[in-house]
């Protein structure tokens, strides 16, 4: 596929209406914390026009958080970052060392509200030119890319479910060789798949 006609099924699938997605679409019976603040976030979902490719990161398992899970580069908004978008380009080039100036944003889908209590705004941008990652040794155990055809075809997601505090919690997952794709970035991406259907 050319590059043109790569940003152009993106920008399409940008156009296309949607709403904003929970960690708790699955979970009906998951109670919804009342009265809670969610925190803003940015992550970058970041593609590679030439492999026709995306990153991802492998978190590192030192992390207090979600250690050892795979996830978009990127995290929450601080003082500094005016907007998410910001958050998300700065976050790209702390944890995979892809420089701002290097992504062409195209645009956000919807909010992702997670269980833990942030509101996350997928931002997707072209990478202009060569690339080639540097993971942020104390954050990112490895970076490694993902086919687009894998992560859009609705075909490769599965339903599955873990006790989570108490409860069976179910999740999106779209695996991929060594790789367990779930959680929050399981259910971006499977929101992502739908817009970029034909």
């Amino acid at each position: 596929m050319a590059q043109s006609d790569l940003k152009s099924r993106l920008q399409k699938a940008l156009a296309r209406p949607g709403r904003p997605s929970t960690d708790f679409d699955l979970n009906k019976d998951l109670a919804v914390p009342v009265g809670r603040t969610l925190r803003a976030a940015g992550v970058l979902i970041a593609v590679s026009p030439v492999a026709e490719t995306m990153f991802l990161t492998m978190r590192s398992a030192a992390l207090k958080h979600h250690p050892g899970q795979i996830a978009f580069p990127g995290g929450k908004q601080d003082a500094g970052d005016p907007t998410t978008v910001d958050a998300a380009l700065r976050e790209a080039e702390e944890e995979i060392g892809l420089p701002r100036e290097q992504v062409e944003v195209l645009g956000t889908m919807p909010g992702h509200e997670t269980v833990t209590g942030f509101m996350m705004t997928p931002v997707i941008g072209l990478i202009r030119g060569d690339f080639t990652p540097v993971p942020e040794a104390g954050e990112v155990a490895e970076v490694f890319q993902v086919p687009l055809a894998h992560v859009t075809d609705p075909a490769r997601f599965s339903i599955q479910a873990r006790r989570w505090q108490g409860q069976m919690r179910h999740y999106y997952t779209v695996p991929l060789g060594p790789y367990y794709i779930w959680g929050a970035t399981g259910r971006i991406l499977r929101a992502f798949a739908d817009r970029m259907q034909p």
